[in-house]
């Protein structure tokens, strides 16, 4: 608990009980070996004291207002970090298209670690909302329940498929 309360989480920048008391922990090691803060803190007069912690709570509400927007500026962050990996797909009705092998890791025993990954080859015969697809085979017959475009990739015949 007390690493939680003294660590400074990357999306405030400032420890929870900072947030809430306006000043950090003061640790029982620091007591123990006469910190710098602790000894400015001991020199004080107690009137100087009280105008110290209160000039810290002044500073308080500033900290609570920034820290919101640090926090928005780290996820706007790791969002475009995020987003610079993902390459969107995008079919349109007709387009042929290979089907994932669901479940994933599923293997064939015969073959193994040389299992295919891809089935089909399908076109896609309706396009959904939220990137799912409804397919139909190559005799005709309509797959009933849609797939998500992350389990699909672009069919692009090679010589290996058309002997």
């Amino acid at each position: 608990m007390l690493a939680f309360r003294t660590s400074q989480p990357t999306n405030t920048a400032t420890t929870p009980f900072a947030l809430t008391y306006g000043h950090d922990v003061v640790l029982p090691v620091e007591v123990s070996i006469k910190s710098a803060r602790v000894a400015f803190q001991q020199g004080l007069t107690p009137t100087a004291y009280n105008e110290a912690m209160m000039a810290e709570l002044d500073n308080l509400e500033e900290e609570r207002l920034a820290s919101p927007d640090r926090m928005q500026v780290q996820k706007r962050k790791v969002a475009a970090i995020y987003n610079k990996r993902i390459c969107p797909k995008h079919f349109q009705e007709g387009d042929i298209i290979l089907k994932a092998i669901l479940p994933i890791g599923a293997k064939d025993p015969r073959l193994g670690k040389w299992s295919p990954t891809w089935e089909g080859s399908f076109t896609v015969c309706q396009v959904l909302w939220g990137g799912a697809y409804r397919l139909r085979d190559l005799e005709g017959g309509i797959q009933i329940r849609p797939i998500n475009d992350k389990f699909l990739k672009a069919f692009h015949p090679t010589v290996w498929d058309l002997g």
